[in-house]
């Protein structure tokens, strides 16, 4: 079976869309800033996130939040502690939070708090002598040897903090371009400076690291560079003599390691691995994952793009009964009770306890805020302990791989593509609407069990792209189809009856009753006409002796010229039935059927058909003085062609219609065969009258019946007025002689009255059929 193109087209035009919606989705996951269309995935990964909340998960139950609030500010300035300390509180503070908890048995503590450099101007604050403020934070740090200070690339803590931890852990919030939290790496790699490069750092402004060392820009504009050789050394003496304007004696040490690189996992992943003693020095990094392994066949595969980013599962909130909270000034009190004797109870609120202690202060340098999934405004430490919990629970946010992303687009594509190429309009809209649906819950669902995030955004537009591509198509290849349908049948059928099937749902045989006003035009003469073409063509092709090809093609030149003059008296009558809007019902032989009332209804039907009737009269006439003009000239021309020797040139003949009209109730509708032909026309008595009025009717006169007349009375007094009565005629099928009438269709000389032509007859005859001789208008 052969396909027509345009039918493959809307095929080929929804290929080229799902096309573009998987490259675009391939950009969106491959190249960063290419995220116009990830930024309303993303959208959809948050509505997921909250719908997930509404079902909550198991989490970790050994998870806490020591946080920092206001009132932990105001209870620190007010000295209730034994001292004072304003918002940047002195490091012993944080060391006796340490102590508290670790007296309490927690089993590890994480620090979403920034310590990058020394405070030796806090140990006037401190009443923790003989050590200093710092001193007693890191001695603290190496007694408790669990905890994890928090790190970022530009604010890494303090050598002597770093060195007594047991870990870093970086708290970098490196949001999406929309400005949510969704995302984290699993790792960072610092550059950890020499402590002498960091404070010639502080001293001169900043550094640049060039391929030729350390470029410092001195206090009088200058620029010096200290150079790193191949193996990453520096000089130090040179650089110490740089920022202090001293110099060293000649054996003092000059080389040391410019930095050194250090692998810091993100807090919550390296306070979970403290936790299940995972080997986060050796990880097993592949493509797509990340494999830590422990004792006793501990595994945790964190699944990482190719920047190594994983997505949050937010399902800890800040409110969950799950998570241990007590606020920071409490442990400080707690310390401050145990320490000084005041109770003898031992609390282990921390035992066997993660805590992550940050801030939720607000309005202060403390404040860590920002968006996430869960809220538009939030404080930003919660993300630490949702890593923390997707680690021990061993559940990740999981994409699926970028080949099945890929199909799935495909396949809902198609899918859309064929269901709206072979179902009705209104069915296809509802099945496609149906399709989405359905796919939405599902990816919902699948979030909410197992935390895979299947995409909706690029699977759902090319669902609905497609839908929409392939209706258009159909509907510009319907109209198009329509106005190729109605100008065919307008040139078969009357345009009103193809409005009445272009509006039918589906065609079927009936019909129905309905009063209508009948007209039959036979064109007069055209017997006569074939019967002369085809003797002169026979008569040519004797004079040519032409046999073969020859005298078909001679016959067949005849017949299209024969063809032409009926086509042009039956198209004249045909252009006045559509301009007074009957229904052309059908081309008998050289005779024009139509007929007024159906399949649109017309109140004043008989007054539509008599005036059709008086212009196709007029219509005629106009033609033959037409062609009696260019009789009048081929006569000329064949007075030359005499002369010459030449045949002469045919005349045009001169042809006439009789027309007859009559009204009545009739059966309308389409007739014929379901397998095969349909024919919208009219059956009945009165029609069978038309056509006998019509032939009765003689040449160029138009007759019409007594029902007829009696409505042009009702409906156009002043047209009924004209018409003139005919004597009764006895029709075959007919009882009774029927009472005729005659319509007038010259028109007056100028301030004259309507002539009517007389109805006398000659054999039968009217007198202008014997003479044929055309009347003046």
């Amino acid at each position: 079976m052969k396909v027509k193109p345009h039918k493959l087209l809307p095929l080929f035009l929804c290929a080229l869309v799902i096309g573009a919606v998987l490259l675009l989705h391939t950009l969106g996951r491959r190249v960063e800033g290419f995220d116009l269309f990830q930024r309303l995935e993303w959208m959809t990964f948050d509505w997921r996130v909250r719908q997930a909340t509404n079902a909550p998960a198991e989490n970790a139950g050994n998870l806490g939040f020591v946080f920092i609030n206001n009132d932990s500010i105001d209870d620190l300035a007010s000295g209730s502690l034994g001292y004072k300390a304003g918002l940047y509180w002195p490091r012993f503070v944080y060391g006796r939070v340490i102590e508290e908890l670790q007296s309490q048995g927690a089993e590890a503590i994480a620090f979403d708090v920034l310590f990058p450099e020394p405070r030796g101007d806090h140990d006037a604050l401190t009443n923790c002598l003989p050590y200093t403020s710092d001193d007693y934070f890191a001695r603290a740090l190496r007694n408790a040897g669990n905890v994890i200070l928090g790190a970022e690339t530009e604010a890494i803590p303090y050598s002597l903090f770093r060195t007594n931890a047991w870990a870093l852990g970086d708290i970098a919030a490196r949001r999406d371009r929309d400005g949510i939290l969704r995302r984290v790496r699993a790792f960072e790699d610092y550059i950890i400076w020499h402590r002498m490069i960091l404070e010639a750092s502080r001293k001169f402004d900043g550094f640049n690291h060039t391929t030729n060392g350390l470029s410092f820009t001195l206090a009088n504009g200058e620029k010096t560079v200290i150079p790193i050789d191949a193996d990453g050394n520096f000089d130090a003496v040179r650089l110490f003599e740089l920022g202090s304007g001293q110099k060293l004696p000649r054996n003092a040490r000059r080389m040391a390691r410019a930095f050194e690189r250090r692998r810091v996992w993100d807090l919550g992943i390296a306070l979970a691995a403290r936790s299940l003693k995972l080997d986060i020095d050796h990880p097993q990094i592949e493509p797509g994952r990340i494999l830590l392994r422990g004792p006793s066949g501990v595994e945790r595969t964190i699944p990482v793009d190719h920047q190594n980013r994983f997505c949050i599962d937010w399902s800890f909130p800040r409110d969950s009964p799950q998570l241990t909270r007590e606020s920071f000034h409490s442990v400080l009190h707690d310390h401050l009770d145990r320490v000084s004797g005041r109770t003898n109870e031992i609390r282990e609120l921390w035992r066997g306890k993660l805590a992550v202690v940050g801030s939720i202060a607000s309005g202060n340098d403390l404040t860590d805020f920002g968006a996430t999934p869960l809220e538009k405004g939030t404080f930003l430490a919660i993300r630490t302990w949702n890593v923390a919990n997707s680690v021990l629970t061993g559940r990740f946010v999981r994409q699926p791989p970028l080949t099945l992303e890929l199909l799935l687009i495909l396949a809902l594509g198609v899918i859309a593509a064929f269901v709206t190429r072979w179902l009705r309009a209104f069915h296809a809209a509802l099945a496609t609407l149906v399709i989405g649906t359905l796919y939405v819950l599902l990816a919902v669902q699948t979030y909410s069990h197992s935390r895979l995030w299947l995409p909706i955004v690029m699977p759902c537009g090319a669902l609905l792209l497609s839908h929409f591509t392939v209706i258009t198509c159909r509907a510009v290849f319907e109209q198009t189809e329509r106005r190729r349908i109605r100008g065919v049948f307008d040139k078969i059928v009357s345009p009103n009856v193809v409005n009445e099937l272009l509006k039918a749902e589906k065609l079927s045989l009936g019909g129905a009753r309905r009063p209508v006003s009948v007209f039959f035009a036979d064109v007069r003469g055209f017997t006569e006409l074939t019967d002369e073409t085809h003797a002169r063509a026979l008569a040519r092709v004797a004079a040519e002796q032409l046999d073969g090809a020859g005298a078909e093609a001679c016959l067949n030149r005849h017949a299209e010229e024969l063809l032409g003059t009926i086509n042009l008296y039956l198209g004249a009558i045909a252009d006045v039935v559509k301009k007074h809007n009957g229904t052309l019902d059908k081309y008998i032989g050289d005779c024009v059927m139509a007929f007024w009332g159906a399949p649109t209804p017309n109140a004043r039907h008989a007054v539509s058909a008599v005036r059709a009737a008086v212009d196709a009269q007029r219509a005629i006439f106009e033609l033959n003085q037409k062609r009696a003009a260019d009789n009048t000239r081929l006569e000329a021309e064949n007075v030359s062609r005499a002369a010459a020797g030449q045949p002469p040139i045919p005349l045009h003949k001169l042809l006439a219609v009789g027309i007859g009209l009559n009204t009545g109730s009739v059966t309308v509708g389409l007739m014929g065969s379901e397998q095969h032909t349909f024919n919208y026309t009219i059956l009945g008595r009165d029609v069978n009258l038309a056509q006998r009025l019509e032939a009765h009717s003689g040449r160029a006169r138009i007759f019409i019946g007594e029902a007829t007349y009696l409505d042009l009375l009702r409906d156009d007094a002043t047209l009924a007025a004209t018409c003139q009565s005919v004597p009764a005629a006895q029709f075959k099928g007919f009882r009774e002689a029927v009472k005729l009438f005659e319509v007038p269709w010259k028109l007056a000389a100028p301030g004259g009255p309507v002539e009517i032509q007389p109805p006398t007859t000659i054999q039968g005859r009217s007198a202008y059929e014997q003479t044929a001789v055309l009347p003046p208008l």
